[in-house]
């Protein structure tokens, strides 16, 4: 953009009602753009390309929904971003759940604006305070009345976040059943209509790559790799010629190469350089965990891929190492913050022993945390990696499937973490009228506002699942009225199956939410709801000065 005449960049400015005004209009568009997709009768949501090309996006995946929405007035568009934000953090944090974290955020906003505005009794400060303070208490109550997930229930969990879609739901359990708790799903898109099931040995640790020019797979922000050899090392390799007998081989043979280890920002700039110019195929992650962990975590990695781990401190010289000291991968996925090395086969004979003595090892060990490190090495070394692959007779199809399988994987990988919960927006229903039976009676009219917001806020996604489902007014006054009773000696999971208009014990039916998911949903919602709550000033660019 040209610099204006004024030599600086003047601002709109917006106050008190008419700010939120425009704040409360933005979030309402794109509420009712992500929340059209919520519960078992939610309608797909169809998206142009940002480049205004071919490409279409059909999906019921509200984050990518979320992500694609714009708008053209500024203070409506900051709206949108803080939503956006939200629903992005509880995708990343639990992988599902972004149209329920929207849903909640616009029910509080709209709410909170409602019952604070022009009324001089209260502390707007101490309201959302208290707010914040009930979360905590609703949060904890369905810690409380969460369960682990079972492998009926685990199919149960992958089915409803693959929209009621049976066989995906199927496909996820059966993954799950192959690769053991401590192994890893994801997908990937299918080279043929079939949808299908591949799962390998693999290893999984929590470090990413060291610099995002390492990332080929722009789409998911990953550098993936095939056919990959493993250099493992404490040394700190400050210059590339400091491996300069294997590079010099890498680089002729146009091999890729992983580097499992400390590279110094000049080392990791210039294999980047080399990555983005002349097409190489480098990666470099830290090593896992740190000190005596550190080095048993690399000794396992190096046997699970038949390398040799380079220690400085029982005097290895990393000037020595030739390709036959590298472990070999036959595929690698190195994300943002975790690193996925598929193995081959030819190295599994020592992979059983080295389990076998760690299990040995295990009977004899007091400490929990040194059991829980060495259950961790067996877990890195037992886990394998199961890759569903997304078929489709077209482009959209298999973009619309490959979402709903992610969301689904998600889903589970949640469940297996946190627990579950009642599904269908129930038990956050439960939690409201418990807000409402302890708050609403205080004397204190900060309680009485708070607990009303926040009830508002996490009642939306049940009733928006009803409004989905196609019920009437009276049919969802009626379902509330049945469902709403006594909170406090009914079945905390009681509830209705909207798909069956069944009612019972919805984890029995089969209608079940990761905890995972609600409570960061919930989390995130408050967050940026309470942050809207509390503005009174904007300040946005000017868009229509004169420049030159």
């Amino acid at each position: 953009m040209r610099m204006n005449k004024m030599g600086y960049s003047p601002r709109d400015l917006f106050f008190g009602e008419q700010g939120r005004d425009k704040l409360i209009s933005g979030i309402s568009k794109i509420s009712k753009a992500v929340k059209s997709t919520l519960g078992p009768n939610g309608q797909t949501v169809l998206i142009e390309s940002p480049e205004h090309l071919r490409g279409i996006t059909i999906t019921k995946d509200g984050v990518t929904v979320a992500k694609s929405v714009h708008l053209l007035d500024p203070v409506e568009n900051l709206a949108v971003q803080m939503m956006r934000d939200a629903a992005d953090n509880t995708a990343t944090i639990a992988g599902d759940g972004t149209t329920t974290s929207i849903v909640i955020a616009e029910a509080l906003c709209k709410t909170g604006i409602k019952k604070m505005s022009n009324n001089n009794d209260i502390n707007k400060t101490e309201v959302l305070r208290k707010i914040s303070k009930m979360t905590d208490e609703v949060i904890a109550e369905l810690s409380k009345n969460s369960i682990k997930l079972t492998s009926r229930n685990m199919k149960d969990v992958a089915t409803i976040s693959a929209n009621n879609d049976q066989e995906i739901g199927d496909l996820i359990t059966k993954a799950y059943k192959l690769v053991g708790k401590d192994g890893v799903v994801t997908v990937e898109n299918s080279q043929s209509d079939s949808t299908y099931i591949d799962v390998t040995n693999g290893i999984k640790f929590k470090r990413g790559y060291t610099s995002g020019l390492f990332v080929n797979d722009h789409k998911n922000d990953e550098c993936i790799m095939d056919d990959v050899y493993v250099l493992m090392t404490d040394h700190l390799i400050d210059r590339p010629d400091q491996i300069e007998g294997v590079l010099r081989e890498i680089v002729s043979k146009r091999h890729k190469l992983l580097i499992i280890g400390n590279l110094s920002e000049k080392a990791v700039n210039t294999l980047a350089a080399n990555v983005v110019k002349n097409g190489l195929s480098f990666c470099n992650v830290q090593p896992p965990q740190f000190g005596y962990r550190m080095h048993e975590m690399m000794s396992d990695i190096a046997l699970a891929l038949g390398g040799k781990y380079f220690q400085e401190g029982v005097g290895d010289d990393l000037s020595m190492i030739t390709m036959a000291d590298l472990g070999h991968a036959s595929r690698v996925i190195i994300g943002r913050d975790s690193s996925i090395i598929i193995r081959g086969e030819s190295n599994m004979s020592d992979v059983i022993r080295r389990v076998s003595d760690l299990n040995e090892q295990i009977k004899i060990t007091k400490s929990k945390k040194d059991r829980d490190f060495i259950n961790e090495r067996i877990a890195t070394l037992n886990g394998g990696v199961g890759v569903i692959y997304a078929g489709g007779n077209s482009d959209v199809e298999q973009k619309e499937l490959y979402d709903r399988i992610e969301d689904s994987i998600c889903a589970v990988r949640s469940a297996l973490d946190e627990g579950i919960i009642g599904g269908g927006g129930v038990p956050l229903l439960r939690c409201a009228s418990r807000i409402l039976s302890t708050y609403l009676s205080s004397e204190n009219i900060d309680d009485v506002v708070s607990a009303s917001i926040l009830s508002a806020g996490i009642m939306a996604p049940f009733n928006q699942i009803l409004i989905n489902s196609g019920l009437d007014s009276n049919e969802i006054s009626s379902v509330m009225d049945d469902i709403s009773w006594d909170s406090f000696t009914c079945d905390f999971n009681y509830g209705l199956n909207v798909k069956t208009l069944e009612r019972g014990n919805l984890i029995k039916l089969g209608v079940i939410d990761p905890l995972k998911v609600t409570k960061n949903a919930l989390k995130n919602a408050v967050s940026v709801s309470t942050t809207i709550l509390s503005t009174d000033a904007i300040l946005t660019m000017a868009r229509s000065y004169e420049t030159k």
